[in-house]
C-alpha cells in the first residue's frame, strides 16, 4: 500500500523545538515517534483528522539525540461520535541530521513566487559545488499570494526536494504572504511561536532571530482594502525584540552560542522609495537594538529581487545596519529562473555564494569573529 505522505516532512526550527509538518493526501490521524516517545497532532487530546497538513512539535534535544523519527498514522475511514473507524498503523521512518556544532552550510530561498524547479535547481548547484546544505532558509514570498490553499504546497514541495525531511528548516513570512483570503490562516500552514510569525531559534551553536516586517506599504494603502494593521503588529514585535534582549542569557548570550544570525524577508535597514518608505523610526530602532545588544554576524534578506552584500556604513546602509547584510534572492518568474544564496559558515568567516541551477554567479567572503 502506498503511503499517504504527499511530500517528505519539513522539520521547522522554532525556539527550542522542532515543528514537523507533514502534508498528506487523505484524512488520517498522526503522531511521530522519537526514541520511545510519541508526539501527537492533537487538539486538546483529540487527534486531528480534518486536515491534510499534520503538525507535530518535538523537543529539539530529543530529535538531535536520536537522529531519526518515525511518522505514524492511521487512515481515517469514518469519523463518528461513537466507534470511529480507522485503518491499521502505518509507519515511515526518516533520518535526521542536526546542525553541526562547528562549520556548516545553509541555503537561502526567498521570492520564489510560486516557482519550484528553479529554486530547487539553485540549491542543487550549491550542493554540487560546496556540499549538501545543513540548513534550509525559506525567507518569505515563496508563494505569490495566499489566495488559494494549494499554494501553500510550494513550501513543502521545495523543502521536500531539498531536505528530504532530514535537516532543519527556518521559515519567515514575506509581504506577499499577507495577501489573499488565507493570509489570516497562515499560522495553520507555517511554523509560528504561539501564532506569532517572529521568533528566535537555537540550532546547536547557532542562535537566530526571525523578524517579520509585514506589508511593505502603509496600512492605509488602497491596495490592501482596509484589511491590514501591520503598524500595530510591528509595535508588538518591537516589544518582543526588547524581551529577547532582557532575556539575553537564555537567548543570544546563552552558553554554547557561537554564531548569531538575523533573517527577515525585507532588508529593513535600507531606505526605499515611496510608497515603500515606511516605518523608518521603527526600523532604525530595531537596528539600534540589534547592533548594541545582539551583535549578529549576518542579516539575511530577500524582497528587493536584487543580489547584494551591504556592509555597515556603506551606501546601502540608511538606518544603522547592525552587521553585514546579504540580500540573497533574484527571481525571474517569467523565465522560470532563480538565483539563491548559499552560506558557508567557517571559523572566522562566512562565504556567501549566489548561484542558479547552472552556475555560480558571485562569491563573497565576510570576515568576523565567532562569539
Amino acid at each position: 500500500m502506498e503511503t499517504i505522505l504527499k511530500y517528505s516532512p519539513t522539520v521547522f526550527a522554532v525556539g527550542n523545538s522542532y515543528k514537523i509538518f507533514v502534508p498528506v493526501t487523505e484524512s488520517s490521524v498522526m503522531w511521530v515517534r522519537v526514541g520511545n516517545e510519541n508526539y501527537y497532532d492533537h487538539s486538546n487530546g483529540v487527534l486531528r483528522s480534518a486536515t491534510l497538513l499534520h503538525k507535530l512539535t518535538v523537543p529539539m534535544a530529543e530529535l538531535d539525540r536520536e537522529k531519526k523519527y518515525t511518522v505514524c498514522y492511521r487512515r481515517m475511514i469514518e469519523r463518528k461520535p461513537y466507534f470511529s473507524e480507522t485503518g491499521e498503523i502505518e509507519e515511515v521512518e526518516f533520518s535526521f541530521s542536526p546542525l553541526p556544532e562547528g562549520d556548516f552550510r545553509a541555503f537561502h530561498i526567498a521570492d520564489a513566487h510560486g516557482m519550484v524547479d528553479a529554486p530547487v535547481g539553485a540549491a542543487k548547484k550549491f550542493e554540487a559545488e560546496f556540499g549538501k546544505a545543513d540548513l534550509l532558509i525559506l525567507n518569505g514570498d515563496i508563494i505569490n499570494h495566499s489566495g488559494k490553499l494549494e499554494y501553500f504546497d510550494t513550501f513543502f514541495e521545495i523543502s521536500s526536494r531539498i531536505t528530504g525531511g532530514a535537516v532543519p528548516v527556518v521559515f519567515s513570512r514575506g509581504n506577499h504572504d499577507t495577501r489573499g483570503i488565507y493570509a489570516e490562516r497562515i499560522e495553520d500552514y507555517t511554523p509560528t511561536r504561539g501564532g506569532s510569525s517572529y521568533f528566535s531559534f537555537r540550532l546547536g551553536s547557532l542562535w537566530g532571530l526571525v523578524l517579520d516586517c509585514g506589508e511593505d506599504k502603509l496600512d492605509t494603502n488602497a491596495e490592501y482594502g482596509n484589511t491590514n494593521c501591520c503598524h500595530a503588529f510591528r509595535k508588538e514585535e518591537t516589544k518582543y525584540i526588547e524581551s529577547i534582549i532582557s532575556n539575553a542569557s537564555e537567548e543570544y548570550a546563552a552558553e554554547g552560542v557561537r554564531r548569531r544570525i538575523v533573517m527577515a524577508h525585507v532588508p529593513f535597514s535600507m531606505r526605499f522609495q515611496p510608497p515603500f518608505n515606511i516605518e523608518e523610526d521603527t526600523y532604525t530602532y530595531w537596528c539600534k537594538l540589534l547592533k548594541e545588544n545582539v551583535k549578529p554576524d549576518i542579516m539575511i534578506a530577500g524582497h528587493t529581487h536584487k543580489l547584494c552584500i551591504s556592509m555597515p556604513s556603506s551606501e546601502r546602509d540608511a538606518l544603522g545596519q547592525p552587521c553585514p547584510l546579504a540580500v540573497a534572492s533574484e527571481p525571474s518568474v517569467k523565465e522560470n529562473k532563480f538565483i539563491g544564496g548559499g552560506f558557508v559558515f567557517e571559523e572566522g568567516k562566512i562565504t556567501v555564494v549566489f548561484c542558479n541551477a547552472e552556475k555560480i554567479i558571485q562569491t563573497h567572503e565576510i570576515l568576523g569573529e565567532e562569539k
